[in-house]
């Protein structure tokens, strides 16, 4: 050891010394002063039945969710309104994607330059509410709860400003995002080459209509999605039954919700032969971190579709780390996909098994699969 180094030991007894309250980030603070419950992990089986508690600042019931692949870039939240209420009014300089989870309603949105507008959601509507616009979720039965999944980018804006009365109270109109015309969440939108579809608001996601990705194997339908002006983007994938997608990898933060299907997806690191499982079914989200390769299996009697809410978009960047390039290009040639023929072979060998206990025929005859 030379005298410039550190062993671990001193560093921890180095670190031992610094005030507490360094130890926890801006937004990890922020986290345990919202007083719900912070689900962790790598997947959620089911959004649907995520443990929510009574939250004051939106009042509402919720639950962070903070999975292992988001890496603190962005995060997602459970929202629960009660039959008949309304969330409390809020805006934030942060950006904020809705999946309706369940339920129907509307939702206002304002803000200080005299824009307003207001839209009906449902299960399966899928919206963004544009940058520092105030805005309020109603349920719209007096029966049953509605349930709303949230993704935002607040943990990188609270760990870069970390100040939380300026993120939420800040009175600047950003009206490049929102400028209060007619028709801004009214489900139109312009289909760009690529798949990609430029608008402010999905009405149903599970039956929004989806073009061939003949790069990604399978006979996989997408369409990519930008919304709202946004650094965060989505996009819908689905898969034939007995099929599965080529691995493939980006950054972190992709929150990949289960639309309908059954099946699994594998994912490790580079070098890693050890497999983290994740077994899926309608309601089931999870986020591959960052880098490492993951992969979709259909094992279930119909077709299957995800929703995926990331970084990465068409339109804006943010930075390499973030972004999902060379997703349908073959690492052979500098980009992030497996081919078929270079996969390992266990991988076919694990579905055809799976497959088989399950009654599901295998359609993977046409894809040149390595066995």
């Amino acid at each position: 050891m030379t005298g410039g180094q550190k062993t671990e030991g001193q560093r921890i007894a180095q670190e031992d010394r610094l005030p507490q309250e360094w130890r926890k980030s801006a937004y990890e603070r922020w986290l345990e002063s919202e007083g719900i419950p912070v689900v962790s992990g790598v997947a959620v089986p089911d959004l649907r039945r995520v443990e929510v508690a009574p939250w004051p600042r939106l009042d509402a019931r919720g639950a962070y969710i903070r999975l292992l692949g988001a890496e603190d870039t962005n995060n997602a939240y459970i929202a629960e309104l009660p039959p008949g209420k309304a969330t409390a009014p809020e805006r934030h300089l942060f950006e904020e994607f809705f999946f309706v989870v369940d339920g129907r309603g509307g939702c206002e949105v304002w803000n200080q330059a005299g824009g307003r507008q207001a839209f009906e959601w449902q299960t399966g509507s899928l919206f963004s509410i544009p940058l520092n616009c105030s805005h309020r979720l109603h349920n719209g039965s007096g029966r049953e709860p509605a349930r709303l999944l949230g993704v935002t980018t607040a943990p990188l804006l609270m760990n870069l400003i970390h100040n939380s009365e300026f993120l939420f109270n800040c009175p600047f109109d950003f009206l490049d995002r929102f400028d209060g015309r007619e028709g801004y969440f009214g489900g139109e939108g312009t289909l760009y080459p690529g798949r990609v579809w430029d608008t402010n608001f999905v009405a149903d996601v599970q039956r929004f209509q989806l073009h061939d990705w003949a790069e990604r194997g399978a006979g996989g339908k997408n369409v990519m999605f930008e919304f709202a002006n946004n650094s965060l983007c989505a996009h819908i994938s689905e898969f034939p039954v007995g099929t599965y997608k080529k691995a493939h990898r980006h950054g972190p933060g992709a929150h990949v919700i289960i639309l309908h299907g059954e099946g699994y997806s594998v994912m490790w690191p580079e070098g890693v032969r050890d497999l983290t499982d994740v077994p899926w079914k309608p309601g089931a989200m999870f986020v591959p971190p960052g880098m490492w390769w993951h992969q979709h299996f259909n094992t279930g009697p119909t077709p299957a579709r995800y929703l995926a809410i990331r970084w990465g978009g068409a339109k804006w960047k943010v930075a390499r780390y973030l972004d999902i390039q060379g997703v349908d290009k073959s690492r052979k040639d500098g980009g992030n996909q497996i081919e078929y023929e270079d996969q390992d072979p266990r991988i076919h060998r694990m579905f055809t098994e799976r497959a088989a206990a399950r009654g599901v025929p295998v359609r993977m005859d046409a894809f040149s699969v390595r066995v």
